[in-house]
This record gives structure tokens, C-alpha cells and sequence, in this order.
């Protein structure tokens, strides 16, 4: 029988810069009395990994820019935030009351450009986190410790919550992927009735992160890591920029 098992590690500790996110998993798991095995997940909540890599900065230290201050006026949001967005991004996208939409460095196309003040552990209200400078490298050089550590050839998914443009409700999608191939492609296989899929492509490490977003929660859990076992994926050197939509093929930005 086929079964999908997901564990949130508990007891994770409040992350400070320089933390040692291996070790601190590997904790995680032996609470759970969890071993690592081969084809395991390990999904990883981006929060902690901007927090442990140093990605942080106070928005009131920004110089706003002419462009960050015509924004701020637009979207209502304080120019220093909006400077720390445009600092992060490569274009904007989208703009209302309340809405920045942009293309973060790494290509996602999200909110603020994954720019965030949410559980941030600080004295100043002013603190924000950026994405990781590069989560696929984090995601591979977690995998590499931990497979230093146990033996295991695991997949290791870093998780952001990113919103939908044609959906309510955010969700968790992939950002840095290690060990997996974060698109399965399908077309070629045939289907229950021997029809060829011509089209079927399906997001297997954001179908993974979602799960996982659902244990990790949105507010004040405290759960971000979570173990997967059972989770089929095609093991491989995968990049989560493959996730991301060419220009060319997107009919809507």
C-alpha cells in the first residue's frame, strides 16, 4: 500500500544567525526517534534559513530611492520597506493599495519579493528577512551534512508561502531543492487507457513543500522542519529555478 508519512520535528530552537542548521536537525530527528533512510525528505521552512544565513536588515537603515518613495505612496507601505524590496528584485510586476508584486533575483514572481516581517525574533519592529542569496546551494549543503552524518541519500526542499493569482489562499511552493528533480515530466507515459500524455508535467517538489507547509502552519506553531517518508520523486541534481516559468511561455505577465 502506498503511504505518504509527515513528522514536524518539535522542540526547534528560536534560529540566530550563524546556527548550525545540521546539527540542529539532526536533534530534531533523534526527539522523534526518526532515522534517516534513503528516499526521505527533509523540508525546511525559509524563515530559518535566511535567519541562520544572516539574511536580515533594518528597513529604517535604507536610503529610499525616488522609486521606492513613488511606491510607497502607491501601495501605502513605508519607503524603507519598499526600498528593501526593490534592492532584492528584478522587476515589478504588479502594484495596488497594500499589493507590491515583483520578480525576486531568483525569478519567483511574489509578493514583496519573499521580503517578510513575520516571526522575526527582534527588539525592532523594523526587522526584515530577504530569501536565502542562493537556497539551492543552502538546500545542497544541508543535504551534504546530513548525508556526512547518516549515510542516508535524502532530498532536501526549502519552502516558502507564496500566493496564487488565480487562487485565494497562499501555499507553500519550492525555492532551493537538493537530491530531487523538482518537475516530473509525464509526457510519453501513457494513461489508464493507453493514451499518450502530451502535456502532463507535474510540480513534484512544490506538491512536497505544500504538504509540509500544512504541519509547519503560518503563524505561531514553531514547527518548521518537517520529515517525509513515502514521497515519490525522481532522485537527481534538479534545480528549483526549473520551476520557474520561461518569460517566452508565460501567457500572463
Amino acid at each position: 500500500m502506498d503511504q505518504l508519512q509527515l513528522t514536524a520535528l518539535a522542540d526547534i530552537p528560536l534560529i540566530r544567525p550563524g546556527d548550525d542548521l545540521a546539527a540542529i536537525v539532526l536533534a530534531g530527528l533523534a526527539r522523534a526517534e526518526l532515522t534517516l533512510q534513503d528516499g526521505d525528505v527533509i523540508v525546511i521552512a525559509q524563515k530559518i534559513v535566511s535567519k541562520a544565513e544572516g539574511r536580515l536588515l533594518h528597513w529604517r537603515e535604507l536610503t529610499p530611492s525616488a522609486q521606492a518613495l513613488e511606491l510607497a505612496a502607491l501601495t501605502g507601505k513605508h519607503p524603507g520597506h519598499v526600498q528593501a524590496i526593490l534592492d532584492d528584485s528584478l522587476s515589478i510586476v504588479r502594484v495596488a493599495r497594500g499589493v507590491l508584486i515583483t520578480e525576486q533575483r531568483a525569478g519567483w514572481i511574489c509578493a514583496n519579493a519573499g521580503v517578510d516581517h513575520s516571526n522575526v525574533d527582534g527588539d525592532s519592529d523594523d526587522l526584515l528577512t530577504l530569501l536565502p542569496e542562493d537556497a539551492d546551494r543552502s538546500a545542497q549543503c544541508l543535504r551534504e551534512r546530513l548525508a556526512d552524518a547518516t549515510g542516508a541519500q535524502i532530498a532536501v526542499i526549502i519552502n516558502d508561502t507564496h500566493g496564487r493569482a488565480w487562487r485565494m489562499g497562499a501555499v507553500g511552493v519550492a525555492i532551493g531543492v537538493a537530491g530531487i528533480i523538482p518537475v516530473t515530466d509525464l509526457r510519453g507515459h501513457p494513461d489508464l487507457f493507453g493514451m499518450t500524455l502530451r502535456s502532463s508535467e507535474v510540480g513534484t517538489a512544490d506538491e512536497i513543500a505544500s504538504a509540509a507547509s500544512l504541519l509547519m502552519g503560518q503563524s505561531d506553531e514553531g514547527r518548521p522542519v518537517v520529515h517525509v517518508r513515502g514521497a515519490p520523486f525522481q532522485a537527481g541534481e534538479g534545480s528549483a529555478r526549473a520551476i520557474v516559468r520561461p518569460p517566452q511561455l508565460d501567457l500572463f505577465r
